[in-house]
């Protein structure tokens, strides 16, 4: 079995001055019927935990660079600016993960996005405000599975940038004085939400067509 610091610290750190969005350990990635066009092998332990967010930075870096490469009907100046925006961080979020894991991580996964109307506004800031928000539960759920001191500080800096981005869709699709502090997210201690691994592959599975495997977890 690989140590939890496998991963060259360096790797990590040397990231950790940039500003940079599932997951999982401790359950079994299910397949849940998906015809996957390859099966990838997450890994174990902290290696398993990063794979994961890697993947889920895949996801939201494919969806960003279609929103720019396909910009729907109508769309302002000024969302045309927050969706490079956003594609430009979480590109490097997926760099980030992909250079972190060096021989360990993952292929490139497969998406579908058959489901979102990329030629709608409502439609596309719909997904981005789902995309955002389950990332953010992702990482505050994975974040306590970590044991390398390390990743959890790196992926401290990445969750509240995808924090910030699920704040600029707020705005965005209910305007500047209708998007609360995250309504629907946060519960009556103040605390944003946080979902375990299974409740995230669930939710993210309609656009993953890759199936995520790892021996490591329960």
């Amino acid at each position: 079995m690989m140590s939890q610091r496998g991963i060259s610290r360096r790797r990590i750190l040397r990231w950790g001055g940039t500003a940079a969005s599932v997951v999982i350990c401790g359950v079994a990635l299910p397949n849940f019927g998906i015809e996957p066009a390859f099966a990838a092998d997450l890994g174990e332990g902290d290696v398993a935990i990063l794979n994961y967010a890697y993947a889920l930075e895949q996801l939201e870096a494919a969806f960003y660079t279609k929103v720019a490469d396909n910009p729907f009907k109508g769309i302002t100046q000024q969302e045309t600016e927050t969706f490079v925006q956003i594609r430009d961080h979480e590109v490097a979020h997926k760099e980030f993960f992909k250079k972190a894991l060096g021989d360990h991580a993952i292929p490139e996964i497969e998406v579908d996005f058959s489901k979102i109307d990329f030629g709608r506004r409502s439609g596309v800031l719909s997904a981005a405000d789902a995309f955002e928000n389950l990332g953010i539960a992702a990482f505050n759920g994975a974040g306590p599975l970590l044991s390398n001191a390390d990743y959890l500080s790196a992926a401290g800096t990445i969750v509240s940038v995808e924090a910030r981005h699920a704040a600029m869709i707020a705005a965005l699709l209910h305007g500047p004085s209708g998007a609360s502090a995250g309504e629907g997210h946060i519960n009556d201690q103040g605390l944003d939400g946080a979902m375990q691994p299974r409740a995230v592959l669930s939710k993210a599975k309609p656009f993953i067509k890759t199936s995520l495997n790892s021996a490591s977890f329960k």
